[in-house]
């Protein structure tokens, strides 16, 4: 496959490689340069620390209460004979 430098010196990552990689819009990638020449690209990966704050807290907890009758309630819901 190929792609072609723009002169921003962006380059587009090939549909195959994106879906392959499992990349999306604003992951990040690593370049290595190796000794023998070649590229090596790495998908970064965030840390779990680095997701905190992108979920809005729950407006509400639930109460001890209501869990329980949650929980009753699937208890006796069981299609099991």
């Amino acid at each position: 496959m190929e792609a072609t430098l723009t002169s921003k010196g962006q380059i587009t990552v090939p549909k195959p490689i994106r879906d392959r990689l499992r990349l999306h819009a604003g992951d990040r990638l690593e370049f290595l340069v190796l000794d023998s020449g070649h590229l090596e690209v790495i998908p970064r990966r965030s840390a779990m620390a680095d997701l905190k704050g992108m979920v809005a807290a729950p407006v509400a907890g639930v109460t001890l209460e209501a869990m329980e009758q949650a929980i009753a309630k699937g208890a006796c819901d069981d299609d099991r004979p």
